[in-house]
């Protein structure tokens, strides 16, 4: 029977985008690398949020005594027993610094802060901390010492509150963040897009080409239902690349440069939404409430794996699998 890391690792492989080729097994692989003396010196976890972390140790590594530390504390909400958490992961083997798992590649993982999702182990570390903070973990099971860096998201908005203009759909939230829209009766929608901020986050700006992980509720403006949301229950949040055509043309021009951790309202007239399809939307004017919990730009598998920068002198091209995973 596989012991506790294996849960962990089982955690990352099904939490996240998993590097290497396909139909191969992470673990399998993991087993065919060769050991040597290992180092017990400290690893040092560099760069920026919304980035991959630098990992700096001697490899191969060798984890003395399995534990945790705290990169830097987090300033949001706490992480709350049995309510959701949303986590970038980044995994290396100590061996070698092959990348095990990253949700860089794709988008971050979300949970719930128990021990049944994610492991007793992370689970403890993930205890007492705080939306913002970035956690080193160390972990070894069967001779593969794992290291893995996790960062805490926001699951809803938080930050300045913003009065806004007149005239538009009003919102409130529950203390769990979820949002309630409120149409204006007898009001004609605007023409125009609207873009009003209910909620500054203090992250960095949304630019285009990068993954945004959100949550949000839609409803249409002309009887104020609702048809569409994320926050309903066992629903995970959606990500998407913004700018690309991947969101109707309302969310993708609306939701470039507002802050992570935002709240936005916007409302949609039906030339950026829906119209011109054969949607029961294509003549309504549509109203989202978006909370932005991320934003990066997709790591590809080369980059995250560092080929081209091994002991080998990898080349790039000549080491890429044939066809991409998933295909």
């Amino acid at each position: 029977m596989l012991r506790r890391l294996s849960l962990l690792i089982s955690l990352l492989l099904g939490g996240a985008l998993v590097l290497g080729g396909c139909g191969s097994s992470v673990l399998e692989d993991l087993g065919k690398r060769p050991s040597s003396a290992p180092s017990a010196a400290p690893v040092q976890v560099s760069g920026a949020v919304g980035e991959p972390p630098a990992l700096d140790y001697e490899q191969p590594y060798d984890v003395v005594q399995a534990g945790a530390r705290t990169v830097w504390p987090g300033s949001g909400d706490p992480v709350v027993d049995g309510e959701p958490v949303l986590l970038n992961m980044y995994a290396e083997d100590g061996r070698d610094g092959t990348v095990i798992s990253s949700t860089y590649i794709d988008a971050p993982g979300w949970y719930t802060m128990s021990a049944e999702s994610l492991g007793s182990n992370l689970y403890d570390t993930l205890r007492g901390q705080k939306v913002g903070a970035r956690m080193l973990l160390l972990e070894e099971d069967g001779g593969v010492p794992v290291i893995l860096v996790v960062d805490v998201l926001p699951t809803h908005a938080a930050g300045a509150e913003v009065t806004a203009a007149k005239g538009l759909p009003t919102v409130e939230r529950r203390d769990d963040g979820t949002p309630s829209v409120t149409v204006p009766t007898k009001a004609d929608p605007p023409s125009d897009l609207q873009v009003q901020p209910l909620v500054r986050g203090t992250g960095p700006q949304v630019q285009v080409g990068q993954v945004v992980t959100m949550r949000f509720t839609a409803v249409r403006w002309s009887d104020g239902r609702q048809f569409d949301t994320t926050w309903s229950a066992g629903t995970r949040p959606q990500s998407a690349t913004v700018g690309i055509g991947q969101l109707v043309d309302g969310l993708d021009q609306g939701l470039i440069e507002q802050t992570v951790g935002s709240q936005v309202l916007l409302v949609v007239p039906p030339g950026l939404g829906y119209g011109g399809t054969s949607s029961d939307l294509a003549d309504e004017t549509l109203v989202y409430v978006v909370d932005i919990l991320d934003a990066h730009f997709q790591v590809t598998e080369d980059e995250s794996t560092g080929q081209g920068k091994g002991d080998d002198g990898g080349d790039p091209e000549k080491d890429a699998p044939e066809e991409p995973p998933g295909d």
